[in-house]
């Protein structure tokens, strides 16, 4: 008797799409975005210092081609047979005149070995304009649009800066999926003033939700951020979870999680040198493995809970 998946990974999902081994490369494409410029506010969301996802190829002082060239030698050594999907990952990165991401959507998709895209952005910058083009180019490669959602919850969204509600992220999902097009989210757990309950609702939520994939990843507090300043003055307002906590708290949510949502990963891991809590000591693919290996002993598996939940 074939053993039921755990849950259903990205490889999965890419699968569904490709053949042979695909690998993402970040791009840092010189975005800001508009909880920063002044456009809907200043300083970023309360949380975020985008020193602790970028590769260190990813300068923008460097094209995107140079960067995407540097990124391929450096996965290319791990693997003969592969090609690659162009991550803008840095900030907004549909915060543009149409134009001009047209013109660096373009210049990625020219690179040898590119096979499409991946675009991270937020659920308030995204235009039917935009979508008409995005469309368009989806009949030839590959396009996954991933919306940092962060929380289903309107009073946290306040309250980390992040400069739009949920009612504006699940338009942006529903409009993006409408025109056929791959939509992730991406989700923090553990965020102020959230309790277990109200992180394990986020799933439910999302249920209802034309998704295809979803990243998961603990608050971490950053140096340099306003979070970090404001945890010195109350550290009570976060509950900080260990990595047994955490695992536990992931397998419930996964649980709730509709079944044929892919779960790209559960955790982020940021440099040591920027990362004040939690320092659980643990690489990715080790939480990975307690995860697993917590979900196998007691029978867990995603969607366990969904049918119940809705």
């Amino acid at each position: 008797m074939m053993q039921k998946p755990l849950y259903k990974k990205f490889q999965d999902f890419l699968n569904e799409s490709f053949d042979h081994k695909i690998q993402k490369i970040s791009l840092n494409a010189g975005f800001t975005c508009p909880n920063r410029d002044g456009n809907k506010g200043f300083g970023g969301c309360t949380y975020c210092n985008n020193q602790t996802f970028n590769p260190d190829y990813c300068k923008t002082d460097k094209s995107i081609t140079m960067q995407l060239q540097e990124g391929i030698r450096f996965f290319s050594r791990k693997y003969s047979k592969m090609d690659y999907l162009a991550y803008f990952q840095a900030y907004t990165n549909t915060y543009e005149t149409l134009e001009h991401l047209k013109s660096l959507y373009e210049e990625a998709l020219q690179v040898p070995g590119i096979k499409g895209l991946v675009i991270g952005t937020r659920p308030d910058c995204m235009t039917e304009d935009l979508l008409d083009y995005l469309e368009y180019l989806s009949k030839n490669k590959f396009l996954l649009i991933e919306y940092g959602l962060e929380s289903t919850k309107d009073e946290t969204l306040v309250l980390i800066n992040r400069g739009h509600d949920f009612a504006c992220s699940q338009d942006a999902v529903r409009r993006t999926a409408k025109r056929g097009l791959f939509t992730g989210a991406h989700l923090i757990l553990g965020l102020p003033g959230e309790s277990r309950e109200d992180i394990l609702h986020h799933a439910d939520l999302l249920n209802s939700l034309p998704l295809d994939t979803l990243k998961l990843h603990q608050l971490q507090i950053i140096r340099g951020t306003k979070l970090a300043s404001q945890m010195e003055v109350h550290p009570e307002m976060i509950h900080l979870y260990g990595a047994e906590e955490y695992a536990g708290l992931v397998i419930e949510f996964i649980e709730r999680l509709r079944p044929d949502i892919a779960v790209e990963r559960f955790v982020s891991q940021s440099p040591s040198e920027l990362l004040i809590a939690p320092d659980w000591g643990l690489k990715n693919y080790e939480f990975i493995h307690l995860v697993e290996k917590k979900m196998k002993a007691q029978g867990s598996y995603q969607g366990r809970l969904y049918n119940t939940k809705q």
